[in-house]
């Protein structure tokens, strides 16, 4: 298999892990979405250790260590990102046990050209006419979403705009996926354990066994989802890794409509529609673009 094919699997088998997530949360009774979040955050650290060392990237965790200990800018951004991070992985777990996966998965619809326009203000990239479109495209949906319900959901301007300034805070950090990662778990670790201590159950695992193997399954299918994510990233082109993004919120859309039966009204198309067509022509003006530099 050429690195192209391979990176292609990846980065479709990293879509399908990641919306694998809701659906699991479901299983996880009698927790709610604060304390699967917990307990996700602390099962997570020994398995991202555990991967990093099959991968030989424990040498980059040291250096990045190293960093935090040189740059005190760095240390004080680390736990800006960890909470961003933070919020969304909360989000994330809560959302498919309150009925709101639909709100999410139009956020991930809108986060792509979010993006466009935090390149264009913040970078002065130049926005291409299709990419215009797109984001006229995009503010029909919002407006008809705005007109329609009366107030745009939280949830989606959450998971629209919660990622951006994580992204670019990122961006400025030049930590590496891995060593960034387990970081930002690492800082998030006393909260976890004091929302476990606080406000969990009792007895959990008296009262729930089968959370024993449920809980560090949580952890691993977050872990291999990252992973295939960030080698799929390394293997492809970015605008083609860019396009086959755009597959997790229409399988998000999917698994909160046919498997999580939550509700949609006919007027929502009217939304969504615009959206989807917004991603289509910013997917055409990727894929020009990818032809363009062959």
């Amino acid at each position: 298999m050429s690195l192209s094919a391979r990176g292609v699997a990846l980065s479709l088998g990293a879509s399908c892990l990641f919306v694998l997530i809701p659906p699991y949360v479901r299983v996880l009774q009698p927790l709610d979405g604060l304390q699967v979040f917990a307990q996700r955050v602390l099962w997570s650290i020994p398995v991202i250790l555990l991967l990093m060392c099959l991968t030989r990237q424990v040498p980059l965790l040291l250096q990045a260590l190293r960093r935090l200990r040189s740059e005190p800018r760095l240390a004080l951004a680390l736990p800006l990102a960890a909470a961003l991070m933070g919020v969304q992985w909360a989000l994330f777990v809560w959302a498919p046990l309150a009925g709101r996966m639909l709100d999410v998965s139009l956020g991930y619809f809108l986060l792509p050209l979010v993006m466009v326009l935090v390149g264009r203000l913040f970078y002065g990239e130049r926005l291409r006419p299709l990419l215009r479109l797109a984001v006229a495209c995009a503010v029909v949906g919002v407006a008809h979403e705005w007109w329609y319900s009366g107030a745009f959901s939280w949830v989606t301007l959450l998971a629209a705009l919660g990622y951006p300034p994580y992204f670019m805070l990122r961006r400025w950090m030049r930590l590496d996926a891995f060593s960034g990662f387990i970081l930002e778990m690492l800082v998030l670790a006393p909260l976890a354990v004091y929302l476990v201590l606080a406000y969990g159950p009792s007895s959990l695992f008296s009262q729930a066994p089968q959370l024993l193997w449920l809980l560090p399954g949580l952890a691993l299918l977050s872990a291999l989802a990252f992973a295939a994510m960030m080698a799929s990233s390394r293997l492809l082109p970015l605008g083609l890794f860019g396009i086959l993004s755009y597959l997790e919120p229409l399988l998000l859309f999917l698994v909160a409509l046919f498997w999580l039966d939550e509700a949609f009204s006919a007027g929502q198309w009217l939304t969504y529609l615009p959206i989807w067509l917004a991603i289509a022509l910013t997917v055409c003006d990727s894929v020009r673009l990818l032809w363009r530099t062959r």
